[in-house]
């Protein structure tokens, strides 16, 4: 370890002796974060959030969203197998059922399983930025964003453009990726479609994974916009050590559809954004892959909703406000035929308190036909120590719902429980950001302490997992991000952007004994992540990564992967990626083993 961490602080040395002039001209400050009702820019945020540009999502050794993600600090990415055929994601200790995954403002909920919550069906192609609000988010986007919030955001180009991206590698590994901007007028619309595929690392984790994206935008003048969104995916996968290491011939086919119409009224200080949206899921589950009448699930989830949210100034200053109802069915053999409706109501109010402090309240109301209304608050408050500089702190509830399989699930290894009651959470944190140029740095203190966690138990190895609510459950970590990205000049070897970050997490989750947990305390405790990019002349881009994870009550691993680019900008560009160079043994989900080191090479084509 001594030799790992040697490398991150080589790096960082590195990076001072090739020192160039500021290049971002205040990027940051200019990131305007995507929230429903009131937007602020990144610089002027009271609460901790990543943000991943374009240039970086290019950047990354990593083949989709979920390898981006396991960059982030204080994310918690676990993968069953490679390129994100399935992961979970969890923030700040918090399990995948208490993220919530967005597409632009777009809920991704699904009601039978936080598993299905990164089946996103949008080529990374078309993905502009991710933006990863850490902490509460139900006062933002409404129940589920019990730990933090995950916002995928995509955008419309004036330009017209062809991209075309394929590759291949280790594994029988290939995949394709086609995306074009085709812009009529007032009219602009992105296409694209992608498909993956590989033989898989271990026995039974071959995977097949298509996907196909379609959005398009009408301005009609300067007060009204209109935007459509039509996604779908299909993915096939043999689930070798998914759920279980009982059966190793389990196997899974998901298809995700989603549909989406939008507009937007703007005029003066007033803002009205109203849209409709559908997402429905298809499961398909089989304990053996090859006797599907052994043991076989078939699931139907069907999420309908409207929203409406809007904003406001005035002298009192900034007011947002926002309406939502939800339908969710599901149609399973396992799980039986169920419907939910939930409402929600959102008011929040940002205040100007002389020329340095800015307050921010809010609460979200939210009614469930099964449990009531229930009311989360949440407040931010900001201190701009200088232009540069910014303190603030934020409090806030949380709260999520059972997954139906929480609740009914009957399977030879999980058994659900009816009697589960919703998760609830206070939230705390203070912090600090420095922004000047190039540079950044962000340090934060966080605690959550949980009321009802939903956790899956048991008390012997030999008997199946069920969940229970446990209660006066705390959370508590710190938080530590720096970055500083350089003006290249023309020399042949010069240091583009660096990167490193430190989280620790502590939970006090202490089961009876006996009582054996099956999530909760495999939570990260120690996270650092590093990374340089590096120029080479004038078209030769070198990317390296590194990852120190460790979990409570499990092995911790480093992992060391690295991309280079060549032309990525150009017409047409070369790139090649290794990933776990030291060849780690190590787990991150379930009973599946990771790959060791593993290659892969493509092309790039730009046309405008």
């Amino acid at each position: 370890m001594r030799l790992q961490f040697s490398l991150i602080i080589l790096l960082l040395s590195f990076g001072k002796v090739y020192s160039q002039q500021d290049s971002l001209s205040q990027e940051l400050d200019e990131i305007l974060i995507q929230e429903n009702r009131i937007q602020i820019p990144f610089s002027k945020q009271s609460r901790n959030i990543s943000v991943v540009t374009k240039p970086q999502l290019e950047t990354t050794p990593a083949r989709s969203l979920q390898e981006v993600l396991t960059f982030v600090p204080g994310v918690d990415v676990r993968q069953r197998g490679v390129s994100g055929v399935q992961a979970d994601v969890g923030i700040r200790g918090g399990s995948f059922n208490q993220t919530l995954m967005l597409l632009n403002g777009i809920k991704l909920t699904d009601p039978q399983t936080g598993h299905h919550m990164m089946n996103i069906p949008v080529p990374m192609i078309n993905i502009d930025r991710v933006e990863v609000l850490k902490g509460p988010g139900a006062r933002i986007f409404g129940q589920n964003a019990y730990a933090g919030a995950v916002n995928v955001i995509t955008e419309l180009s004036d330009q017209k453009s062809l991209r075309l991206q394929g590759y291949a590698g280790d594994f029988g590994m290939k995949g394709l990726t086609l995306a074009a901007s085709l812009p009529t007028g007032k009219y602009r619309q992105n296409i694209s479609a992608s498909y993956d595929d590989s033989n898989g690392h271990w026995y039974n984790s071959d995977y097949q994974v298509t996907n196909l994206f379609y959005e398009g935008g009408l301005e009609l003048n300067e007060n009204h916009e209109f935007r459509g969104m039509l996604a779908y995916a299909d993915r096939s996968f043999g689930a070798n050590g998914f759920y279980t290491s009982a059966f190793p011939d389990q196997w899974e086919s998901l298809q995700t559809t989603l549909g989406a119409l939008s507009h937007r009224y703007s005029k003066n200080a007033f803002n009205l954004l109203s849209r409709i949206y559908w997402r429905q899921n298809k499961d398909e589950y089989r304990l053996r892959r090859n006797e599907p009448e052994f043991f076989q699930n078939f699931h139907t989830s069907n999420t309908y909703a409207a929203e409406i949210n809007g904003s406001f100034e005035s002298k009192l200053g900034k007011t947002g406000f926002g309406l939502e109802i939800r339908e969710e069915r599901l149609e399973s053999n396992n799980l039986g035929n169920r419907d939910r409706t939930l409402g929600g109501l959102f008011l929040e109010h940002l205040i100007q308190l002389g020329d340095k402090v800015d307050f921010r309240a809010g609460v979200y109301s939210n009614y469930f036909d099964d449990w009531g209304w229930k009311h989360f608050p949440g407040a931010e408050l900001g201190f701009q120590a200088s232009e540069f500089l910014r303190f603030y702190s934020s409090i806030g509830n949380s709260f999520r719902i059972p997954t139906y399989t929480d609740l009914y699930y009957v399977g030879p290894t999980n058994i659900g429980n009816a009697e589960l009651l919703p998760e609830e959470a206070g939230n705390f944190e203070i912090g600090s950001k420095w922004i000047k140029g190039g540079f950044f740095a962000e340090l934060v203190y966080f605690q959550r302490n949980t009321d009802n966690l939903i956790e899956w138990t048991r008390t012997d190895s030999d008997l199946p997992w069920q969940p229970q609510n446990f209660n006066a459950v705390k959370f508590k970590g710190i938080e530590f991000a720096l970055s500083y990205r350089f003006q290249p000049k023309n020399q042949l070897l010069f240091l583009k952007e660096v990167q490193f970050s430190y989280n620790y997490i502590d939970a006090s989750l202490n089961p009876q004994e006996g009582i054996e947990t099956r999530y909760a305390l495999t939570a990260l405790r120690n996270q650092v992540i590093g990374g340089a990019l590096i120029g080479i002349g004038k078209k030769i881009e070198w990317n390296t990564k590194m990852r120190y994870t460790e979990r409570m009550s499990l092995d911790p691993y480093f992992l060391l992967d690295i991309r280079v680019d060549y032309n990525r900008a150009g017409k047409v560009g070369l790139f090649t990626e290794i990933s776990n160079l030291t060849n780690a043994d190590y787990i991150e989900a379930g009973t599946v083993q990771m790959p060791g080191r593993w290659f892969r090479a493509g092309v790039m084509v730009n046309l405008e």
